[in-house]
């Protein structure tokens, strides 16, 4: 029996169709190549992917076969898949990251190439705010800090972006449980998304067990990539996971990212505040603002329920003062945070309720709301 529903139609119906990774209509970037009406409520479409072997496949599948059978008399779909060709990759490229050749990487002019992207996030009309989570020092909780405040503020609504900066000692990827590598068309990369946050991390390109050996040119180019290359799509927060100290990579970042909020992680005990005051001197010194101190390891509660600060007290508080911003908050010394960060589930997404990730969550609502900047910056706001 022959149904009535026309081409336009099926085409019309999967319009709000997105794409997994690119966040756009899967009509719009030409993924959708053809649609057959058959007999008995059978819908045949055709489907190219932007890359072969898509990750992401048997969800394109799901959405497409879910948007197309709403309609009357589509009883099921016939779904087959094709790839695109580089022509349309770089179509598909142009159409959501811009720009001219596909190799533009880079703000600097680079060879061979007319000149290279810019920043996005370093334009005034940019709507993303970065967040640096910096310390003085290593093994204070940075990466786990900036893990749990990204899924924070992602389950709260926002879109969000995460750098891992830390390129000699990089450990986001599996902190997040990215199970697979970003994607790359026509030279453009599109990170993985775990827990609602994006991801690029050195990690991705490192083989196992091989040390990252650079020197600062290397690093400043590695970085300025992964703010040029990588399809970021003007996330609400993008957050960079610092290395520890105040060398070429901090540098860079300032130089990078004029707009970055400084927030410094450090634990109660003095040694760690007097050394990650180091950090927020030199955030002082690049012009980049400190927003705010978050205090790590504050406290151990054992099992007969009493509180233990095995690292002492006061330091956070006492560097909050020092700098004149607020102390976000205390995190106590748990098994799960550091479970949830060597596993790949972060207790911000496993275990919102529990105390460590409602402590996240009031952290990523003071960031998001409360200490919200009140300028306005726009490309078109001049003044004559």
């Amino acid at each position: 029996m022959a149904i009535t529903v026309t081409e336009d139609q099926v085409i019309d119906a999967l319009r709000p169709v997105e794409d997994p990774e690119l966040h756009r209509s899967i009509v719009d970037l030409g993924m959708v190549k053809a649609v057959q009406i058959r007999d008995n409520g059978v819908v045949g479409v055709l489907v190219a992917l932007t890359v072969p072997g898509c990750p992401l496949k048997g969800e394109i599948t799901r959405r497409v076969s879910d948007a197309a059978t709403e309609l009357d008399g589509v009883e099921s779909i016939d779904l087959e898949f094709t790839v695109m060709t580089d022509e349309e990759r770089e179509n598909v490229r142009k159409m959501v990251h811009g720009g001219g050749g596909s190799a533009t990487a880079g703000s600097n002019q680079a060879h061979g190439h007319a000149e290279g992207r810019e920043i996005p996030f370093a334009k005034t009309g940019s709507k993303t705010r970065p967040l640096l989570i910096s310390s003085g020092k290593g093994g204070v909780g940075k990466s786990s800090v900036t893990t749990n405040l990204a899924v924070a503020l992602a389950a709260q609504g926002y879109s969000v972006g995460v750098v891992d900066a830390d390129i000699y000692g990089y450990s986001i990827p599996r902190m997040l449980g990215t199970d697979r590598e970003p994607i790359v068309i026509d030279e453009m990369l599109v990170p993985p998304e775990m827990w609602g946050v994006r991801c690029i991390s050195i990690g991705y390109f490192i083989p196992q067990g091989q040390a990252v050996i650079w020197r600062g040119p290397m690093l400043h180019k590695a970085l300025e990539q992964f703010l040029t290359d990588v399809f970021w799509d003007e996330p609400d927060f993008l957050l960079i996971d610092m290395p520890p100290g105040t060398g070429d990579i901090a540098l860079s970042l300032a130089q990078f990212l004029p707009r970055g909020e400084v927030y410094v992680v450090t634990t109660p005990q003095p040694a760690a505040q007097k050394v990650a005051a180091m950090s927020a001197a030199m955030a002082e010194k690049v012009n980049l603002p400190v927003r705010g101190i978050i205090e790590n390891m504050s406290w151990f509660t054992g099992d007969d329920g009493k509180r233990y600060e095995i690292f002492g007290s006061g330091g956070g508080q006492e560097l909050a003062d020092e700098l004149g911003v607020p102390l976000m908050g205390k995190l106590p010394l748990t098994n799960a945070l550091r479970e949830g960060g060597d596993e790949g589930r972060p207790i911000t997404a496993i275990d919102p309720e529990s105390e460590t990730a409602t402590a996240f969550h009031e952290m990523a609502r003071q960031i998001a709301v409360e200490m919200k900047p009140k300028k306005v910056y726009s490309d078109a706001l001049k003044v004559i």
